[in-house]
């Protein structure tokens, strides 16, 4: 990753760390919404259009949102698929709104930053702008019954998956975090191996190998993947 590569991540993150600093000082969240239909988009615009307690975001403005509010009626392959699209676009909170949320999912769900889940039937604005407030400011709003099962599945990825591993949350290897942090200060790969004593062969094989098997386009991906789960 070249160095203007490098400062263009940070400059994002120190734009989003500011944005929701501005916001709580301003008593105003931006907020942007996603939907599976345009008639679905259209009720969510509408219970939170003329609310002082959020400003909603389109366009160009999208990109500066500090929570996104996703709606649809099941949680689907393609309801992850607009989790993610969005997610492309902006890097916040998610407040999902759901008629139906299938467990199996639930892990899914959370990798692209849900951190509140709200019944559709039960999505009254009060409770949408409650549940937005709640990710502004950090805090999650989940259904007893989900987070147990979600804590359940965590639990088994761990002791099934990550700990035979050697791997963290971020289905990462500690050779591997330490070549993303690396990246992440803007190294190239031949600096890296000269840091850490690898061949500047290795370097470029763990980061193709990691870029591909979390499914990631680019290195900046990589880098704000690892972000996100904290281990950089």
């Amino acid at each position: 990753m070249g160095h203007s590569e490098h400062v263009d991540i940070t400059a994002r993150h120190r734009a989003g760390r500011d944005l929701r600093t501005a916001t709580a000082a301003s008593g105003r969240v931006r907020v942007a919404v996603h939907a599976a239909d345009p008639i679905t988009r259209t009720g969510v615009l509408a219970s939170l259009r003329g609310r002082a307690e959020v400003q909603v975001v389109s366009g160009d403005e999208t990109a500066r949102a500090a929570v996104r509010v996703v709606a649809a009626d099941r949680v689907t392959a393609e309801t992850l698929a607009l989790l993610r699209d969005s997610a492309t676009l902006v890097d916040c909170p998610v407040v999902l709104v759901v008629a139906e949320v299938d467990p199996a999912y639930l892990l899914m769900v959370a990798e692209c930053r849900v951190v509140a889940i709200l019944p559709r039937a039960a999505a009254t604005p009060d409770r949408v702008i409650a549940a937005v407030a709640a990710a502004a400011a950090g805090a999650g709003l989940i259904a007893p019954d989900l987070l147990g099962e979600l804590l359940r599945q965590l639990e088994r990825l761990h002791r099934e998956v990550l700990t035979p591993n050697a791997l963290t949350a971020a289905s990462l290897t500690a050779r591997e975090i330490e070549v993303i942090r690396l990246l992440a200060d803007g190294a190239t790969a031949a600096e890296i191996a000269r840091r850490i004593n690898y061949s500047e062969r290795t370097v470029k094989t763990v980061i193709y190998g990691v870029t591909r098997r979390l499914n990631l386009r680019s290195r900046a991906q990589l880098v704000a993947h690892a972000v996100r789960h904290g281990v950089i």
